[in-house]
């Protein structure tokens, strides 16, 4: 139910300052009851502010958005203008407010004033330290109202809520696909770059995104924090883990709804997809030859480049891809993981053993096992095999 601004009087409460009571003093184009639609306040039953017309406020002229102070105006106009009056002298960024900036400037000097008490780790916003502590709290205060789920910030409720909606506003320009959050869209345009801002300093190895560092520096340290209760494997990240225990429960939760196949995570189910779409998003810009996933037309790319990242630490030799150069330890170790079922010979390759089966008489030896199985079974019970007539 909506209200005028004249008319509208809330009991006013003694528990807000004088300062929350003029925040929320304010011109207000519609406001319902207990939320405040124009500045987003939440008016609980008993709180309350006189709204009223008030010469002191200051509005937005071109999205209609009220302010009390004059100042908060100008820094919201130039989300409009796209000012940005304040620049980093040290990669010249710049930023809307002076606090933003002031926030940037702990990325190049390592300041990070706020730290947990819990476990120490320290960040460069207030705020990303009220997050962080939610994960020892276990506090998900943002609720999904169509079906419960909850999370511990307001952006990641956001995003969630448009899996219901189907909304996706972030596009990409190139293949207008489309995305819930700009992050994902920002991470989705490097595929088409190729641009890997996120280096290893410890190697050469660079990756699209920072979560991928972070796990990648893992495996400089031997850090695996995230250990499996069934089996004591380690894991570099709790999604890892996460996908690693369905190996023990046996759970496929994502289905295809044309073949009704099933995988353990959704990358899988959406490669797979490709299948039945025919669709090859990643195309080289070499020979124009397409591909399903991003993965192997990075290993293409090294035919073109005879990049060859994967040497024999033995011999020196280099390969395109882990696979091949795991084959190739093969022949300096003398393994033989491919065995005959028939004569119980060994092969470095399973291509070795395909061609060992065409071409040997195992199939003459089996017809003399099942020969040999049948005399037996006639000895044992001579009316088998008859038939009622005879």
């Amino acid at each position: 139910m909506f209200f005028s601004p004249e008319s509208l009087f809330l009991q006013t409460s003694q528990r807000k300052t004088s300062s929350q009571r003029k925040q929320l003093d304010v011109i207000h184009s519609d406001v319902t009851l207990g939320l405040c639609e124009a500045c987003r306040n939440r008016l609980d039953q008993g709180d309350a502010v006189t709204v009223q017309l008030d010469e002191r406020s200051h509005s937005c002229e071109t999205c209609g958005k009220v302010f009390t102070r004059r100042g908060s105006l100008i820094t919201h106009m130039r989300i409009h203008t796209g000012e940005r009056p304040y620049s980093c002298k040290t990669c010249g960024k710049s930023y809307i407010q002076r606090g933003d900036l002031t926030v940037h400037m702990r990325k190049h000097t390592g300041e990070k004033p706020f730290t947990c008490e819990m476990c120490g780790k320290s960040f460069t916003q207030s705020s990303r330290l009220v997050v962080h502590m939610r994960g020892h709290t276990g506090e998900k205060p943002f609720n999904c109202e169509i079906c419960g789920k909850s999370f511990n910030r307001s952006g990641s409720l956001t995003a969630h809520l448009r899996t219901h909606t189907g909304e996706r506003p972030f596009s990409c320009k190139m293949c207008d696909k489309g995305f819930t959050q700009s992050s994902n869209l920002a991470a989705h345009m490097r595929t088409h770059t190729g641009e890997r801002p996120f280096s290893c300093e410890l190697c050469p190895k660079s990756f699209k995104l920072r979560g991928s560092l972070t796990a990648h520096m893992r495996t400089h340290t031997d850090g695996e924090p995230f250990s499996c209760e069934i089996c004591e494997r380690s894991f570099t990240t709790s999604s890892h883990l996460n996908v690693h225990l369905r190996s023990h429960t046996g759970e496929r939760p994502f289905s295809c709804e044309v073949c009704q196949k099933s995988f353990l995570t959704s990358v899988e189910l959406k490669v797979h997809l490709r299948t039945h779409t025919g669709e090859r998003p990643f195309s080289c810009k070499v020979c124009e030859k397409s591909f399903t996933t991003s993965s192997t037309l990075n290993v293409h790319m090294r035919t073109h480049t005879d990049e060859r990242p994967f040497s024999c630490i033995v011999c020196g030799k280099g390969f395109i891809q882990s696979s091949h150069l795991k084959a190739h330890m093969i022949t300096h170790t003398g393994e033989k993981p491919f065995s005959c079922k028939v004569c119980q010979k060994g092969f470095s390759r399973s291509s070795s053993l395909k061609v060992h089966m065409k071409k040997t008489s195992h199939t003459d030896e089996k017809s003399v096992f099942i020969f040999i199985f049948l005399f037996f079974l006639h000895l044992s019970c001579p009316t088998a095999g008859q038939t009622d007539e005879s």
